[in-house]
């Protein structure tokens, strides 16, 4: 069986400052003034079935510039704004607060151009605190965001491909009575086996009416293996957790997740998740890694089946570019999850800043070094390879006796 691994968050920022609000999230509420004085709220927008564009960018930024200039958020503010379709709302969030009403007009010192002649769509100046809030780390960060307040980053497209994240049918406002949706897994992904393992759901009220029951179940190959009956007090829009009976796993298992009570729109009441089993290793680990350009952000640990931290190293302890080795001695017959953590959400993935990138691997031993290694490690990580720089990686580990040298290539 290859090795696997759970990648619990795989997003990218472009600025060492925060990382992005990953796509699927849930749009922070906000409300301010524009610079006619008016004032808005996105929640009141959203609950009207309005979508909504928020265009995050700073009155020096060139890029910000060319694509406010084009005119394709006036196309989408003209044909689907209130004097179009009615549909939907944009907003240009002028985000570096150190700007100035000048450097808006065009007449500052800091600034590309007047961003206000032509712009028929609300403007909000000093917009800083709203770009921390959706922990922006560039310009233009542009999303578009749904009634039921999630968020897409659209970036600088068309607007025809503005119009059509909006006009999805999974962008729609709520238009029924009883309509609770499923919207991802939040289960446990990896483990030893028969270990139990937690499994879970977000769930949305998509109905107009409070949500207050239902039943949801997991299901593997069509037979359902545990159900659970959920009650609460869920509004419109309103995100739930739904706990379904612990699961062991025998095997590398994809299964699904159904909402099997009453409900008026059966096409968005299944998940389909997966759950990986973790390799089987001696009692001896092997772990190295080769810090980037900021290795004080680079932490990790190894927990136990009941969660206890056997071995760790926390952010702020390890040097910029440098190796480190760790031997680690597990009991036998046990399991345990290895969890390799960035404080800031990159990764090892230091070259994107104009630094160098490392790498980390854990590696089973059949003793410690100085014994041979087996035939594949545990996990060879990367974590650099810029198309996922991973803000943190969990991989569980097996323990047991017996000859592990006849392993495959994982």
């Amino acid at each position: 069986m290859k090795f696997r691994i759970s990648l619990l968050v795989a997003m990218l920022s472009v600025a060492q400052l925060s990382a992005q609000l990953p796509d699927g999230s849930i749009a922070p509420d906000f409300t301010a003034t524009d610079i006619n004085g008016t004032e808005w709220n996105l929640y009141d927008l959203l609950d009207q079935g309005k979508k909504v564009i928020l265009d995050f960018s700073a009155t020096w930024c060139g890029p910000c510039w060319n694509y406010h200039s084009a005119g394709i958020l006036e196309e989408v503010w003209d044909t689907y704004g209130p004097d179009g379709t009615d549909e939907a709302y944009v907003f240009f969030i002028e985000s570096d607060d150190s700007t100035t009403p000048e450097d808006l007009a065009g007449t500052g010192s800091n600034t590309t151009g007047n961003w206000i002649e032509g712009t028929g769509y609300p403007i909000i100046d000093d917009g800083g605190a709203i770009f921390g809030l959706y922990t922006n780390g560039y310009y233009p960060t542009i999303y578009t965001i749904c009634p039921n307040r999630m968020l897409t980053e659209s970036g600088q497209i068309s607007a025809a491909d503005h119009a059509a994240i909006f006009n999805q049918n999974s962008c729609a406002a709520a238009s029924l009575a009883l309509d609770p949706t499923l919207l991802n897994s939040t289960g446990e992904v990896t483990g030893c086996v028969d270990e139990p393992a937690g499994v879970s759901v977000a769930m949305m009220n998509m109905g107009t009416e409070t949500l207050t029951s239902t039943t949801v179940g997991m299901f593997i190959n069509d037979i359902e293996v545990g159900s659970t009956s959920w009650t609460g007090n869920l509004s419109t829009y309103g995100i739930a957790e739904v706990i379904l009976p612990d699961y062991s796993f025998s095997a590398d298992t994809e299964y699904e997740v159904r909402i099997t009570g009453a409900d008026l729109n059966p096409d968005n009441n299944v998940v389909a998740a997966t759950f990986d089993l973790g390799e089987i290793s001696s009692t001896f680990l092997y772990l190295e890694i080769l810090t980037d350009s900021w290795g004080e952000e680079t932490s990790w640990e190894l927990r136990d089946g009941n969660g206890d931290v056997v071995q760790s190293v926390a952010a702020g302890t390890l040097a910029n570019l440098t190796e480190y080795t760790w031997e680690i001695e597990v009991e036998v017959d046990a399991c345990y999850f290895f969890a390799l953590s960035d404080a800031y959400g990159d990764g090892l993935f230091g070259s994107q800043w104009g630094g160098e990138s490392g790498n980390c691997r854990l590696t089973s031993l059949a003793g410690f070094p100085g014994s041979a290694y087996v035939d594949s490690p545990l996990s060879t990580v990367l974590f650099n390879d810029g198309t996922s720089a991973f803000f943190e990686l969990t991989a569980a580990i097996s323990t047991s006796y017996g000859d592990v040298s006849g392993w495959t290539e994982g």
